[in-house]
């Protein structure tokens, strides 16, 4: 953890920031302004980028990517930035909370892959960096999302142990735990070996 420098108001203050970043529903503002339909009706009905990606349109899904991964970051640089990185770290978990629990969708988000890669690279950008290549690889071989992500999310601990300084380590851990607890039912498909692979229709 690192040093709490900042008061409880002003902390509180930029969880509220970094909540409110992050529980910009990018993907459904996407698909919607490009007529792509709604997002909770196409797929698995997530407002992620891989089911963005199901509507056939590969610069939607790319801009969402970018927009989810981007308001973690941001929210994590802005708090480091004017108030330290203890407001940093609250930031950084209250945007991913934001994307998975956003109070304009019923509190019923995304899984929170991007924005989990983004607030990574802007933690410690070397973790950030291997946690992508982790999902790229794992990615490659498989063509599975929900597997990359658990895979990265799995490994970002163990980067942070090895290429950073420890501080960020229990954001770490909360942050892969949301991660599964997100994907819970995609692990009950994996298991069961019916997990659709990246861009396929369902």
């Amino acid at each position: 953890m690192p040093l709490i420098e900042n008061t409880p108001a002003i902390l509180l203050l930029w969880a509220v920031i970094g909540y409110l970043l992050g529980s910009v529903p990018f993907g459904m503002v996407i698909s919607r302004a490009m007529g792509l339909g709604n997002l909770r009706e196409i797929g698995s009905g997530n407002i992620g980028a891989t089911n963005v990606l199901r509507t056939g349109s590969k610069p939607a899904a790319a801009a969402t990517l970018v927009l989810d991964g981007g308001k973690g970051a941001i929210a994590i640089l802005l708090a480091r930035a004017l108030a330290g990185e203890d407001a940093a770290q609250i930031a950084g978990f209250m945007a991913f909370l934001g994307h998975c629990y956003p109070v304009w969708l019923g509190f019923k988000g995304g899984k929170g892959v991007a924005t989990f890669l983004g607030t990574l690279l802007a933690l410690a950008w070397p973790v950030g960096i291997a946690c992508c290549l982790t999902w790229l690889a794992t990615a490659a071989l498989t063509r599975i999302s929900s597997l990359s992500a658990l895979t990265a999310a799995a490994s970002s601990t163990i980067w942070i142990v090895f290429l950073t300084t420890g501080e960020a380590f229990i954001l770490g851990v909360l942050l892969t735990l949301l991660v599964f607890w997100r994907h819970r039912e995609n692990i009950r498909r994996l298991r069961a070996g019916e997990e659709p692979k990246i861009g396929k229709r369902t």
